[in-house]
């Protein structure tokens, strides 16, 4: 930092020892314009003069008032504006007292609004120069007198510019700081909504392929000594089983990967295309599921795809851990209108179906798959069917939000 900023700084935290020095410069220079006087009737030839003692107590006065402007404006203004009377009147010739009330006035322009300075300026104005016309030495017309009117439009304009400038300055600022807030709470939000995203993916994940594992692990444990055979196939779909958690795993931690690690999993995310897929499997764990699709081959958003695809597995899911092993489902895709509507039923009897176990800690799958639904714009109602059993239905759009009017889903 140079010599010259850090006294700027220093000044800026002591206002009052600037405004004194500025009082004193003003001082100065009224001091040093009372000793000259222009004369020459063919010419402007400068000359010396000795001022009046009240004239140099006015100056004084004046200045002195000067070293409060910032603290009290339109008082500051008020005094060193009667004092410049004052000397317009009775000083002859006149020494330079009406600077001060420029200064002042250029204050109150600058710390103000623009109705106050054009109501406070045309005042000074009137008075300054109505009484430098009509009071003083000089004929009315005389080149000093319009000075006085020039000077003091000067001090209010300028004033007024530095002020509107400061507002400027002041807003911008208020406008980048409100923007870099804006930047950290949306990217605070999109944290958090890529946290809960990742969690629902692990929930359902886990939930759906640990189900089976722990269905064919049971399964192979009781056939073992009996049936060989069977046990061996069992062992089979948990194998399979384990390796698409695996999979589908890998996939969601990559996401948390960084730039430089190495290259994420690029298989695309599942949806209803593999929907038979996904009954095969609930099937090979010992439940029947029955498949109806009328969706005509919709192509569904991405976001839109994957919820359906989650909803269904996680409410065969909650049917093999909770409607009992008699329990059958039924799966049904159909396009209504712009939405396309999922619905999983159950006719299980032991507990609530679908729904999450009633023990302690309960489970997530409900409040999971409701999320899914809503952050694409869909509703989701569950709730148990009449005569046993449970239901999941979901209604999604066929386009999403982010998708333009027009566009073809």
């Amino acid at each position: 930092m140079s010599t010259l900023e850090r006294a700027r700084c220093g000044l800026k935290a002591h206002p009052l020892a600037l405004d004194a020095a500025i009082a004193a410069g003003v001082l100065i220079c009224m001091t040093a314009g009372s000793f000259v006087t222009p004369q020459g009737a063919n010419g402007v030839t400068w000359g010396l003069r000795t001022p009046a003692l009240p004239s140099l107590l006015l100056m004084l006065l004046a200045a002195t008032a000067l070293v409060f402007r910032r603290r009290a404006p339109k008082t500051v203004l008020a005094v060193t504006g009667t004092l410049s009377v004052i000397e317009f009147v009775t000083g002859d010739p006149r020494a330079p007292v009406g600077m001060t009330a420029v200064v002042a006035l250029y204050t109150v322009a600058s710390t103000t609004d623009r109705s106050t300075t054009w109501r406070v300026g045309l005042l000074t104005m009137t008075v300054l120069t109505a009484a430098a016309m009509l009071g003083g030495p000089l004929p009315w017309y005389a080149q000093e007198n319009l000075g006085v009117l020039a000077w003091t439009g000067i001090g209010a304009t300028a004033g007024d510019a530095v002020r509107s400038r400061r507002a400027v300055v002041r807003a911008m600022r208020e406008r980048a700081e409100r923007a870099e807030r804006t930047r950290e709470e949306e990217a605070r939000r999109r944290v958090a909504e890529e946290r809960l995203r990742i969690a629902r993916d692990l929930h359902d994940v886990v939930a759906h392929h640990i189900a089976l594992v722990n269905v064919q692990a049971g399964v192979a444990a009781h056939v073992m000594d009996k049936r060989p055979d069977q046990a061996k196939e069992a062992l089979a779909h948990v194998r399979e089983a384990s390796r698409s958690a695996l999979n589908e795993l890998r996939a969601t931690v990559g996401l948390l990967r960084q730039s430089g690690d190495p290259e994420a999993p690029t298989e695309p995310a599942p949806g209803l295309d593999r929907l038979e897929d996904l009954a095969d499997t609930f099937r090979n764990a010992g439940l029947p599921v029955e498949v109806a699709r009328a969706d005509q081959g919709t192509e569904l958003p991405a976001a839109v795809d994957l919820a359906a695809y989650r909803v269904v597995q996680e409410a065969l899911t909650n049917v093999r851990k909770h409607a009992g092993p008699a329990a059958r489902a039924e799966v049904s895709v159909v396009r209504v209108g712009t939405d396309i509507e999922v619905t999983v039923l159950d006719d299980g009897a032991e507990t609530d179906g679908a729904g999450e176990p009633g023990d302690a800690g309960g489970g997530h799958g409900l409040l999971g798959m409701r999320e899914r639904v809503t952050a694409v714009g869909g509703t989701l109602t569950t709730g148990p069917r009449y005569g046993g059993g449970f239901r999941v239905h979901a209604i999604l759009p066929v386009t999403t939000r982010t998708t333009a009017p027009g566009e073809p889903a």
